[in-house]
């Protein structure tokens, strides 16, 4: 797998993550979704993928990339608040068992995912969906913004 641009990696993954998160987004982009990565939520918390279709519908992503990290990490407990449906990302060699049965369950590799599990529909309030929509948004416009002019975007 060749080294993924700044933007979808800040040095805090691990190559099991990054290989998950990159089929997780192929998944969901034939699904209609864009994505981006390592989105920070209005609590501050950061979104490892957030996903966002034409209808306005606002998935987050939260990869596990071990039962150590799954153990480590209740963080996403809060991401609820900020989404219509909340997955776990895992590789095959993560039990699923495991993995909390309120929020869907995706298993991926580098190379493309599967929803083992849909998530439960939550209603969020509009002015949160507005909120990490804009975020959203002006992540994305941002990171192209680096891809394009990287000198330029220093200035931001």
């Amino acid at each position: 797998m060749r080294e993924p641009p700044p933007a979808l990696a800040d040095g805090r993954q691990s190559e099991t993550a990054l290989g998950i998160a990159r089929g997780v987004r192929r998944l969901l982009r034939a699904r209609g979704f864009s994505t981006v990565t390592e989105l920070p939520l209005l609590d501050g918390r950061r979104a490892d993928v957030v996903a966002l279709n034409g209808e306005g519908a606002l998935l987050i992503v939260e990869i596990k990339s071990s039962v150590a990290d799954f153990r480590a990490d209740h963080k996403w407990r809060d991401y609820a608040a900020h989404c219509d449906r909340l997955y776990f990302a895992i590789s095959a060699e993560i039990p699923a068992a495991i993995m909390p049965e309120d929020a869907g369950l995706i298993v991926a590799d580098p190379y493309g995912a599967e929803i083992l599990r849909e998530a439960t529909p939550r209603v969020i309030a509009p002015a949160t969906r507005r909120a990490v929509t804009l975020r959203f948004a002006q992540a994305a416009a941002d990171r192209l913004h680096r891809l394009i002019d990287p000198a330029g975007a220093a200035e931001l």
